[in-house]
């Protein structure tokens, strides 16, 4: 193809002259020279073309090779998602790229990532998902010296972990720059040792930013277009100054090789994992205890606001910083000291960049106004507790005008259901195919705990609630529904 171009470009140059040079015969040698300085003022733009080389060679020091071991018991298969296998009957997904070398002995498997030099003493970073279920950690400096490495600490939730070796002498060394300042169409670098083949260095642009490609709680991605692939995990994405803007993490490929997509983790989010781990060996996240969801405009709608602005809260965590304030499921939470959110990342990666023991000032719409609650941020428990809601197909209850049957959820019930038995609600027991629950995606098996503000907890009260709506002329009735553990308000059309 890119050969076809060049001919047709170059016959079309050798028309325009040819043509120009009738011109000249005819005209005199005005518009032959017209010509000429035309065709000279538009051959310097190729001699403009960045050069990347004095960077490459000042930070390719500082860029390793991260080999690592597991046993038999302990395969490496973060190639994508966590769960995701490489198989996917979908033309086109989110990958991250490590490269997994397969057997190498009997009982043993190998692969290879990337990372970076931040200290002088031997600190590494590089991602947790290169180093995960690892028995044995290498690096591999630039000039081939190879060094066993120590896990300082690692960060699932913001796939970052940092290494540490002791080469007996000072190593070259990058600094973290200033991601907030890099700006869409900004060229980058991204090094690493993509396929195990050692450094290489690839050059793109920034193509977006804030990018949520649903890997963790806390994505904020800087998409970039330069050629990344398998091994380039946990490399370093340089500007133009040589500065670390962020770590190369994913890319969006269909059989795992680049197609121009790819993500890195932005360097404020580095900074602000690396410090913590380098003192602690973990992350300590700020927590409110609270389940949230985005705020639809069918929600905003039932909910009496005039855009969907803010983030509802789904349900409150028993015993967590929010169950001890005055916030309640069913609140839109609309500004953290009076700095708006956004949408359903902004409280999150806000809250969770808070010290505990902060105190917060929340604006909720409640109720159809504005209210004022205050709570103090918790410590972000490493694995909190969910209950898990598995599905029945129980006949009986009550047939309401959205197309559901439900069912008090009493004490008994709920065990049979493994569920709380203290848990408060009804429960689904049958949904009309093709009706406006079940076109909103509700399912037996589910609890319906609220409707619109009002809680519920028999078949009559959800009954009574339901008409309640109909008669006031609500375009949504909102439905707090809990399924496998997770509460989500539900806006059913009426």
């Amino acid at each position: 193809m890119k050969r076809t171009l060049v001919r047709v470009k170059t016959q079309h140059i050798q028309h325009v002259v040819i043509g120009a040079l009738t011109l000249a015969l005819i005209g005199g040698g005005a518009l032959f020279a017209e010509m000429r300085e035309v065709m000279a003022q538009s051959t310097p733009a190729t001699a403009a073309l960045p050069s990347f080389a004095d960077v490459a060679e000042r930070v390719a020091p500082a860029v390793v090779n991260v080999t690592v071991s597991a046993g038999a018991g302990q395969p490496l298969q973060r190639r994508g998602h966590q769960g995701m296998p490489d198989n996917l009957p979908v033309p086109e997904f989110f990958r991250r790229f490590f490269e997994e070398r397969g057997n190498t002995e009997p009982h043993q498997m190998q692969g290879q990532g990337s990372g970076f030099i931040i200290d002088a003493s031997g600190l590494i970073v590089t991602n947790n998902h290169v180093i995960e279920d690892a028995t044995e950690v290498s690096v591999v400096l630039n000039d081939g010296s190879s060094y066993r490495a120590d896990i300082v600490g690692f960060d699932d939730k913001s796939d970052l972990a940092l290494l540490k070796i002791d080469a007996g002498k000072p190593l070259a060394s990058v600094e973290l720059g200033d991601s907030t300042r890099a700006r869409v169409g900004d060229w980058v670098l991204a090094v690493g040792n993509p396929f195990g083949l050692g450094g290489s260095v690839n050059a793109g642009i920034i193509s977006a930013r804030g990018r949520d490609i649903h890997a963790g709680p806390y994505d904020d991605y800087l998409q970039i277009d330069a050629a990344i692939n398998r091994g380039n995990s946990g490399g370093p994405l340089f500007d133009t100054t040589g500065r670390v803007i962020g770590v190369n993490t994913a890319i969006f490929s269909p059989t795992g090789g680049n197609v121009g997509i790819g993500f890195a983790i932005p360097a404020e989010t580095v900074k602000q994992v690396v410090t913590q781990l380098r003192k602690n060996g973990r992350v300590e996240r700020g927590w409110l205890g609270v389940q949230i969801q985005a705020l639809t405009p069918d929600l905003a709608t039932g909910m009496g606001l005039a855009k969907p602005s803010g983030v509802l809260v789904a349900e409150i965590m028993p015993n967590g910083p929010a169950s001890k304030s005055g916030l309640r499921a069913g609140d839109v939470i609309l500004s953290v000291n009076g700095q708006p959110i956004e949408n359903a990342k902004d409280l999150p990666k806000r809250v969770a960049a808070t010290p505990a023991g902060t105190r917060l000032n929340l604006e909720v719409w409640r109720q159809g106004k504005p209210w004022q609650v205050a709570l103090t941020v918790g410590v972000l428990p490493d694995q909190p507790q969910m209950a898990s809601v598995p599905e029945t197909s129980g006949a009986g209850g009550y047939q309401s005008p959205l197309g559901l049957s439900v069912t008090e959820l009493t004490p008994a019930l709920a065990h049979q259901q493994g569920l709380d038995p203290e848990r408060q609600g009804v429960l689904v027991t049958r949904v009309a195919q093709g009706g406006l629950a079940a076109r909103a995606g509700i399912v037996p098996g589910c609890v319906i705990s609220m409707v619109g503000a009002e809680p519920v907890n028999s078949a009559a009260s959800f009954d009574a609630a339901v008409h309640k709506a109909v008669a006031e002329q609500r375009q949504a009735v909102i439905l707090l529904v809990e399924q496998d553990g997770q509460a989500l308000f539900v806006a059913i059309p009426l």
